[in-house]
């Protein structure tokens, strides 16, 4: 049976041993990067592909990009977008040049978002809030996939470069609107080598892996006439869904952190969240928790808390038995409270300075 990752899934992926072998990915040595983040250090990253070419070009401060996007079909994002932007701003914080691409033509394709719409959400909020989530817009180039004739150009090149079963064989079925999605997709990865070749990471969840092995063998079919570097992929562990059976996806909001969200309704999933408390306090002062399977735990984990030294004394204490569910769920209450706070501000203030942003023109 044909090994496939569904990019438009929710579904959690249980065993990530399991997806470094059967999709030949490279386990994440962290000892390759140096000042690794958070997610870095934690083990939230966990494989990747040709990450020793992009550890070589921050030794050698030679030029590489990183390159995301947004798609503006929703009013708000999840919370596990969050990973994303933390990775981006790492690498340009590396000496990495960062492209951001409005997928306005995806959004319109798949989600039937017009294209005027999808440039009035991403402008009005989801570029603010990458900006909020730590972006330096200062080191970003933005564009619009709609506006960029050198995507729409290669997407159309590269859609006959690949046949319907090697696309089925990669996504695990060519639906027209996937195939359009996904050879525009690998037009922007490529993109920033049409002004200098050189070689680029994609910060993603695992599950996008799908569009980095179509570019990649794209980019291999085309090397002649482009010789682009094949790209390089950073992969995350998703952000659980607080009850602990789906990644944090929109289409499960009782589960899912959206940003932004009211405060009371975030903490509120909070404390509706699955923690590994013991069935009796009587219980957990005794055996103390399960962590491994607690959603809050994790939620500070991933994203909630900074400091690894006061990460650790939370684990000890509530693997210990001395900190209680209902106490580490006070804790992330009050730690997403002040996220929020400050989300919230940072929003609006790059929200304001939207007009200084550097897109390019066509």
């Amino acid at each position: 049976m044909q090994k496939t990752i569904d990019p438009y899934g929710s579904e959690l992926v249980e065993d990530y041993e399991k997806i470094i072998k059967d999709f030949g990915l490279e386990q994440f040595n962290v000892d390759l990067f140096p000042n690794p983040n958070r997610l870095m250090r934690r083990g939230v990253i966990f494989a990747g592909r040709d990450l020793q070419l992009i550890s070589k070009c921050i030794k050698d401060k030679k030029p590489f990009y990183v390159l995301s996007g947004l798609m503006p079909s929703g009013e708000k994002i999840h919370f596990g977008s969050k990973m994303v932007v933390e990775n981006i701003r790492y690498f340009q914080e590396q000496g990495a040049e960062a492209y951001i691409l409005v997928a306005d033509l995806e959004s319109a394709a798949a989600r039937g978002i017009s294209l005027e719409e999808a440039r009035k959400r991403a402008l009005e909020f989801h570029i603010p809030a990458f900006i909020a989530l730590g972006l330096d817009p200062k080191k970003t180039t933005f564009y619009f996939q709609s506006e960029n004739k050198d995507v729409v150009h290669l997407a159309f090149e590269f859609a006959q470069r690949i046949t319907e079963n090697e696309f089925k064989a990669i996504y695990g079925n060519n639906n027209p609107g996937r195939v359009m999605s996904a050879v525009t997709q690998v037009g922007d990865i490529l993109y920033p080598q049409l002004k200098e070749r050189m070689p680029g990471i994609i910060p993603v969840g695992v599950d996008q892996d799908p569009h980095i092995r179509l570019t990649r063998d794209i980019a291999r079919r085309t090397k002649q006439k482009y010789n682009f570097f094949l790209p390089a992929g950073l992969y995350h562990k998703y952000t659980p869904a607080l009850n602990g059976k789906l990644k944090m996806s929109k289409s499960h909001p009782e589960s899912c952190i959206e940003l932004p969200e009211d405060i009371k309704s975030a903490t509120k999933k909070i404390k509706r969240a699955v923690t590994g408390g013991r069935d009796t306090l009587e219980e957990h002062r005794k055996l103390g928790a399960e962590v491994e399977k607690c959603m809050v735990f994790e939620l500070l984990k991933q994203h909630l808390v900074e400091d690894d030294k006061e990460l650790d004394k939370i684990y000890k204490d509530y693997k210990s038995g001395k900190m209680t569910s209902g106490e580490i769920k006070e804790l992330a209450c009050e730690k997403m409270t002040q996220f929020m706070e400050d989300f919230n501000k940072k929003t609006e203030k790059a929200r304001k300075n939207i007009d200084k942003l550097k897109f390019v023109k066509f």
